[in-house]
């Protein structure tokens, strides 16, 4: 307990507007602090951080970590995080986003970025619904859910975010969720540590907007569902598709050495400067 309080003095701002935003009960204030415990371990100054955010109750991260920080438009955090990253390679750029900021409006950003295997990290907060602006449904919403904008049920069916990631060519991909913290924080060290685009889909609630429109209850037993669903990669891949039907794969999907594209982008600046 110790150790984590002095990495809350260490990395957090505390000048700036906590108590933070959040619902009680949020799992941002998960993904925060196993954020900040990844970032800490890999060694990394706060100086060599960039943290991108977007739109969103997931935008407020940007605000509350001393790094430096970019809180951008809605949709366009992967396009600043290129931005940053092209112009000074050497900096370890992380983005934050929603299911909603990152495959919604976002979502043409979010496959060119996997496809290109820039040298980011992207954490993206799936908690089935747009949370902040009035839980309108989002392209992870289940089907027959209910929401703002589907009062009489959800008629549109979801995509995965990390299946897609891995389609896409993101160089690596996991999945936890905020009932599982210890396996959150490993999977962020790695892709911020990984070599290429990585990809971190947290399964998380959203009890203010999705639980109480669908009676699910409060956080706790939100999370108590995230824990029934959860199956690890390495037991799914032991089952049958019957057996896996409404259960979520946590763990790493996909690890993969593939050429940046900063590197190749410097390589081909070079040698047009040769000629």
């Amino acid at each position: 307990m110790a150790e984590f309080t002095q990495l809350i003095y260490k990395y957090l701002r505390h000048e700036k507007k906590f108590p933070h935003v959040w619902c009680p009960g949020c799992g941002n204030g998960i993904v925060l602090g196993a954020l900040i415990r990844a970032i800490d371990r890999t060694g990394f100054t706060k100086d060599e951080i960039v943290l991108v955010s977007g739109i969103g109750c997931s935008g407020r991260l940007s605000v509350y970590v001393d790094f430096n920080t970019l809180h951008t438009t809605h949709g366009r955090a992967l396009t600043f995080a290129t931005g940053v990253k092209l112009a000074n390679p050497k900096l370890q750029v992380i983005v934050v986003m929603g299911d909603g900021d990152a495959t919604a409006i976002g979502g043409n950003h979010f496959i060119h970025a996997a496809r290109r295997n820039l040298n980011l990290t992207a954490i993206i907060i799936n908690n089935n619904i747009y949370g902040m602006t009035g839980g309108q449904y989002s392209p992870t919403t289940p089907y027959g859910s209910r929401t703002t904008t589907s009062l009489y049920g959800h008629i549109e069916h979801p995509f995965s975010i990390a299946e897609l990631a891995v389609t896409a060519g993101a160089a690596m991909v996991g999945r936890g969720t905020v009932y599982h913290a210890n396996l959150l924080d490993q999977l962020m060290e790695a892709a911020i540590l990984k070599r290429g685009f990585a990809v971190v889909e947290v399964i998380s609630h959203c009890h203010t907007q999705f639980g109480l429109k669908n009676k699910l209850g409060g956080p706790v037993e939100m999370m108590r569902r995230q824990k029934e669903m959860a199956v690890r990669v390495e037991k799914a891949r032991t089952m049958s598709p019957e057996e896996l039907a409404d259960k979520i794969t946590i763990g790493t999907l996909v690890d993969r050495d593939l050429p940046i594209y900063t590197q190749e982008y410097r390589r081909i600046r070079e040698a047009a400067k040769a000629k």
